[in-house]
Parts: structure tokens; C-alpha cells; sequence
């Protein structure tokens, strides 16, 4: 940011022209650094994984979870939950009604809150339910 304008008349645009930057794209950006604190971007929300939840073990029946949908399929959605394995919703649980495409309910990188409903440390699965979790 060059919020100084004696700093930004000291340059000359000229030196920067090429094939690739023309004179009117540089006067923009000279344009756009004269205006400090000005951020185009959105905000973006910091998330966290349930505290203590590192492992699978960790993971018990009947917890509710904050997580964030990784992957959608014809059958369900995956969630990761902040251990290694993503947990799955199947399609029966993203919602108290009927779903006939579970990416009319969520999509990829969505935030959501599911609760465990199984359990299968042995193969390392974990089935999740959006079902009376209120999003």
C-alpha cells in the first residue's frame, strides 16, 4: 500500500509497460493504491473442529460435531470432522424429509453441525446424521 501520493508520483508508469501490462491496467492499479484500508475480498469465517476430537477414538455415539462437507455422491455427503477419516452422511440423514439429491441440501466445503450416530473403529467409519442438528 503507498498511501503517500508524493511516493506514487515518483513513479513512472513508462518503465512498466510490456506486451503483457499496458499504461491503463498500471494507472488502475496506481488508482486502487491510493485508497489504503480498502479490501475487496469477503470476510472469511474462521472454523474449528470440535476441541479434543483428534483421532477417531475420540469420536463417540451421539456427539454433536461441528465439520465441513468434503465430498457429495448420489448416496450421501462426506464430512470431516478433524480426525483422519471423513465421516458419511448417507442421504437418509441429511434432512427430516425425503432427498432425492443430496446437493440440494449441502455443498462442497459447506460448514455443518452432524451428530454420530455409529461407530465402527475397526474399519474406521463413522456414520453422521444432520437429522435434529440445527444448521
Amino acid at each position: 500500500m503507498m498511501k503517500h501520493e508524493s511516493s506514487r508520483k515518483r513513479i513512472c508508469l513508462q518503465n512498466y509497460v510490456s506486451d503483457a501490462v499496458g499504461l491503463p491496467a498500471l494507472n488502475d492499479i496506481m488508482q486502487e493504491l491510493s485508497k489504503p484500508g480498502r479490501d475487496p475480498r469477503k470476510k472469511s469465517e474462521m472454523f474449528t473442529f470440535a476441541e479434543g476430537v483428534k483421532k477417531i477414538e475420540d469420536v463417540e455415539v451421539a456427539m454433536k460435531l461441528p465439520g465441513v462437507v468434503t465430498n457429495i455422491t448420489a448416496f450421501g455427503a462426506f464430512v470431516a470432522i478433524g480426525v483422519h477419516h471423513d465421516g458419511l452422511m448417507h442421504i437418509s440423514q441429511l434432512a427430516d424429509h425425503c432427498v432425492k439429491d443430496p446437493a440440494d441440501i449441502v455443498s462442497v466445503h459447506q460448514k455443518v453441525t452432524v451428530s454420530v450416530i455409529d461407530m465402527d473403529l475397526a474399519k474406521k467409519r463413522t456414520s453422521l446424521s444432520m437429522k435434529g442438528c440445527r444448521q
